[in-house]
């Protein structure tokens, strides 16, 4: 592959660490069919369970911006995945978290720029450590792995890589949870026309659309994942998006059933999970309770720039696509209000059905499972 190729493979690959935005709202409390809108009804703070969001980008600019929007939107602690490395933006994230005042964990990045050179892997893992003792508490690794990120002969690197093995082995040996993006939504890789059902978004972001690229399939890239945490038992894995297949709930079972280092999380997916039935969605929230984490995909700036609620459009969001991104998404988990418009309509056309959780499973979900993981004590912010 060409050089101006990998360059251009691996300024992807940071520009999809810098996705700074977001925002959130107390949500309704609605009975399952009520006809108000869920942004109208909030439960007192004094009820609610802790929430600790585990998917957010956050600017090391955005912390003011980022402490209204939780105060306003009732949510206790965030996990900040764009921490960046120790030579690439990690020490300003850690004194943005600091200034929080125990608000926000940090994850590290992998150390992209590594695998601009032989031997790259031995040296990511020495970033995570020198991570680690900087302060982070995770490692959070991009979708680029897997479709665009290149060894120095141009060969893609595969998410199951042997020459990155010691990086996981790194991060298991020092308790580090491991986010990984690893693929995204199948719409992604068919043609980009109306009869698309994620056109609008893809129109957007035309990047982002895989139809036609030599990457590999859906499926394979699934592959990739599974062998990849079943190579490391002793690591914590979170497969982000809804095991980044919410498409099929059932792998994501499956997968769930057959590896007990796996978690998920929720970010960017109710639009998704939303369509399966309220029923099947309910019992797989109930048969994995221990190991769903909260989260939103938000992105977060400073003040004037634009939110990310999960993905975007051309225009910024406006006050009530905020609104509604959060709303929303406590609608889906906390009721079973039946056809209403989910969190993102720019992910597609469709409305999608709450699956009103039960209080235990919901406390697990919201914020009880990620303070486990992550050995946090958080409580409701007053």
């Amino acid at each position: 592959m060409a050089r101006a190729a990998r360059s251009g493979k691996l300024a992807f690959c940071c520009g999809l660490l810098l996705a700074l935005s977001c925002q959130r709202r107390e949500p309704p409390r609605p009975e399952a069919r009520a006809a108000p809108a869920a942004s109208q009804r909030t439960a007192p703070k004094s009820s609610r369970p802790v929430i600790v969001d585990m998917h957010v980008h956050l600017s090391p600019l955005g912390i003011e911006r980022l402490e209204g929007l939780m105060r306003r939107y009732g949510f206790d602690h965030v996990v900040n995945l764009s921490g960046g490395t120790p030579s690439q933006g990690l020490a300003i994230q850690m004194q943005a978290a600091r200034e929080a005042r125990g608000k926000v964990t940090v994850f590290t990045t992998l150390a992209y720029e590594e695998a601009d050179h032989p031997g790259y892997g031995k040296r990511m893992a020495e970033a995570l450590r020198i991570a680690q003792r900087m302060g982070a508490r995770g490692l959070k690794i991009a979708k680029v792995l897997g479709v665009a990120l290149t060894e120095p002969n141009g060969k893609l690197i595969t998410v199951d890589a042997p020459e990155l093995d010691p990086v996981f082995e790194t991060a298991a040996e020092l308790g580090m949870p491991i986010a990984i993006h690893t693929g995204d939504p199948r719409a992604f890789w068919q043609p980009v026309n109306e009869k698309n059902e994620r056109y609008a978004e893809l129109r957007a972001h035309p990047a982002w659309a895989l139809h036609g690229k030599d990457v590999p399939s859906f499926e394979e890239l699934l592959l990739q994942l599974e062998r990849r945490v079943a190579r490391h038992p002793k690591a914590s894995f979170i497969a982000v998006h809804f095991g980044n297949c919410a498409e099929d709930p059932e792998w994501v079972a499956r997968a769930l059933r057959k590896y007990p280092n796996l978690y998920i999380d929720t970010a960017a997916r109710i639009p998704e999970m939303g369509r399966h039935s309220p029923e099947r969605m309910r019992a797989f929230f109930v048969e994995f309770q221990d190991r769903i984490l909260f989260g939103s995909d938000l992105g977060v700036g400073p003040e004037g720039t634009s939110l990310f609620l999960g993905s975007e459009g051309s225009e910024p969001p406006t006050a009530d696509e905020e609104r509604l991104f959060f709303s929303a998404t406590r609608r889906y988990f906390e009721t079973g209000d039946r056809d209403f418009a989910h969190p993102t309509p720019i992910q597609g056309a469709w409305k999608i059905s709450g699956i009103r959780l039960p209080p235990d499973v919901l406390a697990k979900v919201y914020g009880k499972n990620a303070q486990r993981l992550l050995k946090l004590d958080v409580a409701v912010q007053r």
